[in-house]
């Protein structure tokens, strides 16, 4: 009796994993000029550059490049939610339309997520890598130093 349930309850996970095949997420694709004016107006270094490509982008821009596995569902659902979440809270690829506050405080969060080690999240870090303490120092120097002008862009603009 028990070993007719647990076939049942595979052959159930193999058909609802089957059925998963067929639904497909859009992919987040519109190239990686998507990126241009927000690394134009920041100005990382080539070295940064690297470093946000790599370990940022895939999730806050639009231009993700996607691994083997994201043609696999789950994976591919699961990294969807992962992608749009990431958009919602820092896109660099709609840069032009935040505000110049806005581009402050987006730099200031992604100092603290970064510090904290809340960015990139585990699940990410544990298939590509962790990113070196070197190269979070040099991400984070130069956030710091583009959330300056901002800064002073707000500064300006309180004493008008």
């Amino acid at each position: 009796m028990l070993r007719k349930i647990i076939n049942g309850v595979l052959v159930l996970a193999l058909i609802v994993l089957v059925a998963l095949q067929f639904i497909r997420p859009e992919k987040n694709r519109e190239g990686y000029t998507s990126v241009t004016a927000f690394e134009t107006e920041t100005k990382p270094s080539a070295k940064v550059a690297a470093i946000l490509k790599e370990s940022c982008y895939d999730c806050h821009s639009n231009q993700t490049s996607y691994p083997w596995y994201a043609e696999v569902a789950p994976f591919s659902l699961w990294l969807d939610d992962h992608i749009k979440e990431g958009k919602e809270h820092f896109n660099v690829s709609e840069w032009n339309n935040y505000t110049i506050k806005k581009k402050e405080h987006k730099l200031e969060e992604l100092v603290e997520m970064v510090e904290k080690d809340e960015m990139p999240l585990r699940s990410y870090t544990f298939i590509h890598g962790n990113v070196s303490e070197n190269d979070k120092t040099l991400l984070l120097q130069w956030a710091g130093l583009a959330r300056l002008q901002y800064k002073h862009q707000l500064e300006i603009s309180s004493t008008k």
